[in-house]
């Protein structure tokens, strides 16, 4: 028997969804009158098809009943966590990286004075949470040991963790454990828990909620020709796999947040398969982190190199994401971000 993967499509937002919600020709979003939805698309390795919700009972038995629990995680309402509202989108996840290597802004907060300044500016702007990290995995990167990673971040960390709420981005499992004694909101780790096998052992002794990421490879060799049979299908069928297997191991609270990883280990076809259709990623059951920003996507797209000539690409971007019900993006230019969904929200009230 094939099997079908249900995608949540045709959104409605604001007031309009509201409406449509209320006259029930339209489905809420995890609970969210704010964004609905009156199609879902059934998807298998060999077809698309696309269905009006008031049609689902037409279709055969066995794939209602896979709809049926699909439906169940589209729409059920998400618990916060980690100072993150999921019933306002998009949340935002200010990036500080204190590194000399990072894509974008490499070398430029990597000292204590400019990176406290950086956090509490896109804090103050209205980023939920500060994702910090001190290790480059940028495609072609080398990887740094704990003690240098930990020397990076310390400093700062320490004093941020006190004053507002931090995310950490990190592969491994002692910077994982020190994070978590200092006060850390949530755990980031680009590597899906596949780098340090010890880290699923940390998450599940301090109960800390995490993001797992999609990568395909490593950093150093990420991008040498990445290949999938179906990059949307094998991704979720990752993602699948892996809360089967943290739910084996004994970890069993919702606190999770799944991430595509755009740009890790995808070419210009998988990134924007997976941003087309990111709400595919809702029928899992948890919310949904993108890191849109600045990517290279938006360079291949538009033609612009510069990283800091990307923001057009990556607003455009935060607000098809947002419109998909994604609930939180991974953002540099924040303020900028903000302003632009503020003003998006208000135009289509």
């Amino acid at each position: 028997m094939s099997r079908y993967y249900t995608r949540a499509c045709n959104f409605y937002y604001g007031n309009q969804s509201k409406t449509l919600v209320k006259k029930k020709k339209s489905i809420p979003l995890n609970g969210n009158n704010q964004i609905s939805f009156d199609q879902i698309e059934l998807i298998s390795r060999k077809s698309k098809k696309k269905i009006s919700i008031n049609k689902l009972s037409s279709l055969p038995k066995s794939q209602k009943n896979q709809i049926k629990l699909d439906l169940k995680n589209i729409i059920s309402k998400k618990k916060n966590f980690a100072k993150l509202n999921f019933s306002d989108l998009p949340n935002i996840m200010g990036i500080l990286n204190l590194t000399p290597d990072s894509f974008s802004d490499g070398g430029k907060f990597n000292n204590k004075k400019k990176g406290i300044k950086q956090a509490i500016k896109m804090y103050e702007s209205g980023s939920n949470l500060i994702d910090i990290g001190g290790e480059s995995t940028k495609p072609g990167s080398k990887g740094v040991n704990a003690k240098v990673e930990w020397n990076r971040i310390e400093k700062i960390l320490k004093l941020l963790s006190k004053r507002i709420p931090v995310s950490l981005d990190t592969r491994k499992s002692e910077i994982m454990k020190k994070g978590i004694r200092l006060g850390v909101k949530i755990i980031n780790d680009v590597s899906g828990l596949n780098y340090d096998s010890e880290t699923k052992n940390v998450l599940k002794k301090y109960k800390t909620p995490f993001i797992i990421q999609h990568s395909q490879g490593k950093p150093e060799n990420m991008q040498n020709n990445p290949i999938y049979k179906n990059e949307l299908l094998d991704i979720y069928d990752f993602f699948e796999k892996k809360i089967k297997f943290l739910r084996s191991i004994g970890i069993k609270h919702n606190n999770i947040i799944i991430d595509p990883g755009i740009g890790f280990g995808k070419n210009l076809k998988h990134n924007m398969s997976l941003i087309s259709n990111i709400s595919i990623f809702h029928s899992l059951g948890f919310p949904i982190l993108v890191g849109n920003s600045r990517k290279k996507f938006i360079k291949e797209l538009s033609g612009k190199n510069d990283t800091k000539k990307r923001f057009g690409g990556t607003l455009a971007s935060s607000i098809y994401l947002m419109m998909q019900g994604v609930q939180v993006l991974r953002i540099h230019d924040v303020d900028e971000i903000l302003q632009g969904v503020k003003v998006f929200k208000e135009l289509i009230k």
